[in-house]
């Protein structure tokens, strides 16, 4: 780890994630994350991230889902964050499509995130795992 990042409060730890993966920067996204992260993704069976991961390598996998099922953000929002110490809490609003299905779908996010000593230590987010389910069934 390094100082710089060590130093980065919470908030400034969130919006580099998120800076990083509108970038599409996979680097800079995974130094986000500490070595073993808590990540879990709530969901469907059918939806294809939903799960449980730890290592950079799951959730490069991860990350690296998205642009291999799914075509744009059609529209993506942040609209609300509550930060207290290493938890913030983010609310957002994408609009995706499925590329096998040409469906698309709204989804209302909640993704918590613990950063310690710099880095996101446990990503937890809740979708909407049923519109996601629908977009993927043909």
């Amino acid at each position: 780890m390094t100082t710089a990042a060590a130093a980065r409060t919470t908030d400034e730890t969130v919006d580099a994630f998120f800076a990083a993966f509108g970038a599409g920067d996979s680097e800079a996204l995974l130094g986000q994350f500490a070595d073993t992260v808590d990540f879990h993704v709530v969901g469907s069976p059918n939806v294809p991230w939903s799960g449980s991961r730890s290592t950079k390598d799951e959730i490069a996998e991860f990350f690296g889902l998205f642009p291999q099922l799914l075509s744009g953000p059609e529209s993506f929002e942040v609209t609300t964050r509550v930060t207290q110490g290493e938890d913030a809490v983010v609310i957002a609003n994408c609009v995706f499509e499925v590329i096998a299905t040409k469906k698309k779908f709204h989804n209302r996010y909640a993704l918590h995130f613990t950063v310690v000593d710099g880095r996101i230590a446990r990503y937890h987010m809740y979708e909407d795992s049923y519109a996601i389910h629908e977009a993927f069934t043909a």
